[in-house]
């Protein structure tokens, strides 16, 4: 009874082929004005290669010269650092933490976790996480967030410098274009008085897809931005299909997606193999589940991810720690469900969001996810610049404490590869 039952949900091919001719249809109003953002760049051969100029370092760092002249120090030191080794060994680490125990150590190479950190919101985060973590020895992380204003980062040089920077680190980073359901694209949703309109989604309604297409190609040809933050079924479908076409950028699906279970991730992966390349590789980078998962959830998202031949290519991005305000009710710390699972789940980060919870607690002003929609200016005006840096380093603080308790368990992790990993 069962087998004839499971029978049933067999997809047929001539439903296939129905989206394949829908898709190929040369009336498809919604494939043809994608394609009109794409040739409106020069096609995806084109595309691809003025990603490839802007993402150069020196050009970088010729146009940072120009824009931001002070920057450009801070990434001199910067590479200066690095061509000395100044900072620490991936083995030096682990026998700062372990000690005498380090020679009795076998460390399994098989799953190492992605050491994340959300939201890098401003150059001198950065540089002031570099030189604390160079001073007291301690790991920058493989993996950046941005949720930064787009516009704004680009005129004040901070784009230019964190895409040099992230370079010279080897780390992945993404980022968050500005064409969001917080724009204002959605005319009927504000603040919080409209909380319960945002229920259903923050969403990207009616053409705002298409315009999301144009501002990453944008992003992508004039500073090789290669990967954002992506919260809309449609803008991810648009990413799949870009990525289909042939242009090489890359998304990951954003914690406020909502995917809370095993059937919505079978759902998003399902399509990312059905728009994947020839070669099995998709636009889908990174995968944020909802902070409500259990380690069986993702336990069973990684069993129909290898399945589908996807688990090298689609990362899955799990909050160890969020801020401390306007997202979850704390206190909230999932490092030991982590170190449950980095023994046998492949190609996961540990993304830190927040601080730890005894030192969170404590701040007069603790980490808010609100104040990454803030403009720069309005930061300023409050006197905020001191308080949300030291927010940051909080997230830092508690990146290293991650990587501490995997280094105990004998576990792996990837910081910025560039920095630590020599000669690995």
């Amino acid at each position: 009874m069962t087998n004839e039952l499971r029978k049933k949900l067999a997809i047929e091919k001539r439903r296939l082929d129905e989206i394949n001719d829908f898709i190929l249809n040369n009336e498809n109003k919604l494939v043809n004005d994608l394609l009109a953002v794409v040739n409106k760049y020069g096609g995806p051969a084109q595309i691809n290669q003025k990603a490839k100029e802007a993402r150069n370092i020196d050009s970088l760092l010729h146009r940072l010269e120009k824009k931001k002249p002070s920057y450009v120090s801070d990434i001199n030191w910067l590479m200066k650092q690095i061509d000395n080794e100044s900072f620490i060994s991936i083995d030096d680490y682990r026998k700062k933490v372990l000690g005498k125990k380090y020679s009795d150590t076998t460390f399994n190479e098989d799953c190492p976790v992605t050491l994340e950190i959300s939201a890098c919101q401003y150059f001198p985060f950065f540089v002031a996480e570099a030189k604390q973590a160079l001073e007291k020895q301690e790991l920058m992380p493989g993996r950046f967030i941005r949720v930064r204003n787009m516009k704004e980062q680009e005129e004040d040089g901070d784009l230019l410098a964190m895409s040099a920077a992230i370079q010279l680190l080897g780390s992945s980073c993404c980022e968050t274009l500005d064409t969001k359901g917080t724009d204002g694209s959605n005319i009927h949703l504000g603040g919080p008085e409209t909380i319960t309109g945002y229920f259903g989604g923050i969403g990207q309604p009616n053409n705002h897809p298409i315009k999301w297409a144009d501002e990453f190609l944008y992003f992508y040809t004039n500073y090789g931005v290669k990967q954002v933050l992506n919260i809309n079924p449609g803008t991810i479908f648009l990413g799949y299909l870009l990525h289909k076409l042939g242009i090489d950028i890359e998304f990951k699906i954003s914690v406020y997606m909502g995917n809370d279970n095993p059937y919505a991730v079978f759902w998003t992966l399902m399509a990312a193999r059905l728009f994947s390349r020839k070669d099995g590789s998709t636009s889908l980078i990174g995968f944020n589940f909802s902070n409500s998962v259990n380690k069986t959830t993702i336990e069973m998202s990684d069993k129909i991810r290898n399945y589908l031949e996807l688990g090298d290519f689609v990362r899955f991005e799990h909050h160890i720690f969020e801020t401390w305000k306007s997202i979850v009710i704390q206190p909230y710390d999932r490092r030991d469900d982590l170190l449950e699972l980095a023994s046998n789940v492949k190609n996961i980060s540990a993304k830190h969001e927040g601080g730890e919870i005894h030192v969170e607690e404590k701040r007069d002003h603790p980490s808010d996810i609100l104040e990454y929609f803030l403009p720069k200016e309005e930061l300023v005006e409050q006197g905020l610049m001191d308080a949300v840096t030291q927010n940051y380093l909080d997230k830092h603080e508690a990146l290293n404490n991650t990587a501490k308790a995997l280094t105990k368990k004998g576990l792996s992790f990837i910081a910025a590869p560039k920095l630590h990993h020599r000669g690995n």
